[in-house]
């Protein structure tokens, strides 16, 4: 015979269902097969409905748990008892209409088949996490959504043209910075200067919702901070499309501001970049977009420019040989070669002037224009210009000793004006002749008419000391730049070179321009009447020749006699003329 049930495990059965019918959390027993045995009155307070009648109903129904995949497999897991516990987070919908978030939790009951359904309200809670994103994820001068949210924008936006066929597969940005938004925050304040920031919003929600990109057509107008601004335009259709909801911006942003008594004018710099979404990467588009805003700024600024890969690359170019240039004088990449300097009279090669060249091995041979302006801006000119006054003296007296019987050539060497300041010069060359052996009368520094002209203190004295020590001082590319022609008195330069434009006026030799002759032969005189010899740059005919050295131009130089060349070619030279 069965055992009699125990009275006490029947007064503790009914203490169990009763503290079940009593609980205020909601709650459900459910079968394996997923029905509902029986719920408490919490739960059907919960989802507005009779607990009575809730029994025989589908739990997966009540709850919504059939929804996506993987809840319905954790369910199905939980109800065949190869899982102990599962949590999810649902949005139910009450019999009265309004919408409620829950969390649903699901564990085995002890000595039962059966699972125990437990429902908690959450949406107050999640009212409040929305708050707090929204804080979070919103500025709060201008309640435009801030960097974060951007971010997290466009990474979805990426990812989902990465995954969906739908939509064009592009993507856009307008980078937006005020100009000049500094000024008024230090003038008027920065109460003032959040004023502007929140009209500035506000016209450029305007401008995106009348182009048809407001916040329900998948767009965003964000401020990533300060006075920068973004318009992202997903799904965009091209630049066509990015550059008239630019100059939109641009021209709704022209029109005078009027805060709190404050009439103010400014004007945006907008960088716009557009491309498939497929291959481009959040930090790639940002990058782009920042390089062209600076491109916009450094244009003039009150103005949009749209991204450009030629341009782009040259820039990268650019910044490639800036990161690079200090390791490849260690390396041994810079070379000189040597372009005659002749005697206009007697047609022989009195000196050579050493150009640098850098053998990159990834850009091939570049001559000085690519990267003499990089290696002045960060400071390398130093190290370089000290390595080619050397290696220019050396080589001179190198030429020297092999042709002892040849009268001996000078050399000329390019001085940048940051080398005068940076670097103590005057040492630097008695160092170098002294090592070398080469007489001081066989070097010839060449400054910028721009960085000699009006010199004064520390290069000033450093050009007098040099000439003191029996080096020549040359002007070069004479008649470019400030042409002061009192200066030549008082400097102590030796020579004047020409700049190539002047000789290049001589090239039609047909029709000459007298007013090209005429300029040339006055500097010539005024040159020798202060002591000082002339030469002649650029010069590519005979014709050329002819006339500067029947207008007294004492030497020339150019392809008519020899581009630059490698110093065995210049020793060639040298044995000719022997």
């Amino acid at each position: 015979m069965p055992a009699e049930p125990h009275p006490r495990d029947d007064a503790g059965a009914r203490d169990y269902r009763a503290a079940f019918r009593a609980a205020q959390l909601a709650m459900a027993l459910v079968t394996p097969g997923g029905t509902v045995v029986a719920a408490n009155a919490a739960l059907g307070a919960l989802l507005g409905a009779d607990p009575a009648q809730l029994a025989g109903t589908e739990a997966a129904e009540l709850v919504d748990l059939a929804s996506d995949a993987r809840t319905w497999h954790a369910y199905r897991e939980i109800l065949n008892g190869r899982r102990s516990r599962f949590r999810c987070t649902r949005r139910l919908k009450h019999h009265d209409g309004h919408a409620l978030w829950v969390e649903v939790a699901l564990a085995p009951v002890p000595d039962s088949e059966n699972v125990l359904l437990s429902v908690s309200d959450i949406s107050d809670w999640r009212e409040l996490q929305a708050r707090l994103r929204h804080l979070q994820m919103h500025d709060p001068v201008t309640r435009l959504p801030n960097r974060a949210l951007f971010f997290e924008r466009l990474a979805a936006a990426l990812e989902a043209s990465t995954y969906e066929r739908g939509g064009t597969g592009r993507i856009g940005l307008c980078y937006l910075d005020l100009d000049g938004f500094k000024a008024v925050n230090d003038t008027l304040g920065h109460r003032v200067g959040d004023r502007l920031l929140t009209a500035v919003a506000t016209r450029l929600t305007r401008c995106a919702e009348q182009s048809g990109y407001g916040p329900g057509g998948g767009h965003l107008v964000a401020r990533l901070g300060g006075d920068e601004f973004a318009l992202l335009v997903e799904d965009s259709t091209g630049t066509e499309q990015l550059s008239e909801l630019a100059q939109t911006v641009l021209t709704a942003l022209q029109q005078p501001f009027d805060l709190a008594g404050q009439r103010l004018s400014v004007s945006a710099s907008i960088g716009v970049v557009e491309r498939p979404a497929v291959g481009t990467t959040a930090t790639g588009l940002m990058q782009a977009a920042d390089t062209t805003l600076y491109w916009a700024k450094a244009d003039g600024k009150g103005r949009w420019t749209l991204f450009d890969p030629e341009r782009n690359a040259h820039r990268m170019t650019r910044q490639a040989l800036s990161s690079t240039l200090r390791p490849a004088l260690e390396r041994g990449e810079f070379v000189l070669e040597y372009q005659p300097l002749v005697d206009l009279e007697g047609g022989h090669v009195r000196g050579v002037e050493a150009l640098v060249r850098w053998r990159h091995p990834q850009f091939g041979t570049l001559a000085p224009n690519r990267f003499i302006g990089i290696a002045e801006e960060d400071g390398s000119i130093v190290h370089l210009g000290r390595w080619v006054l050397r290696t220019a003296c050396r080589q001179a007296r190198q030429w020297q000793l092999d042709h002892p019987d040849a009268e001996p050539l000078f050399v000329s060497v390019n001085v940048a004006v940051r080398q005068v300041w940076d670097s103590d010069l005057v040492a630097d060359v008695a160092e170098i002749l002294a090592e070398t052996g080469l007489e001081p009368r066989l070097l010839q520094l060449e400054l910028t008419e721009s960085a000699v002209m009006g010199s004064a203190g520390r290069p000033l004295q450093a050009l007098q000391a040099l000439s003191d020590m029996g080096v020549l001082i040359a002007i070069d590319d004479f008649g470019t730049g400030y042409s002061n022609l009192a200066y030549l008195s008082r400097l102590p330069v030796s020579v004047l070179k020409l700049d190539g434009s002047f000789v290049r006026g001589f090239q039609d030799e047909a029709h000459p321009n007298p007013a090209d002759e005429t300029i040339v032969e006055a500097l010539v005189q005024l040159a020798h009447r202060l002591g000082l010899t002339v030469t002649a740059e650029c010069v590519e005919t005979a014709g050329q020749a002819a006339r500067l050295r029947s207008i007294g131009c004492d030497t020339g130089q150019g392809w008519l006699y020899s581009r630059p060349a490698a110093p065995d070619r210049i020793a060639a030279m040298l044995v000719a003329r022997g």
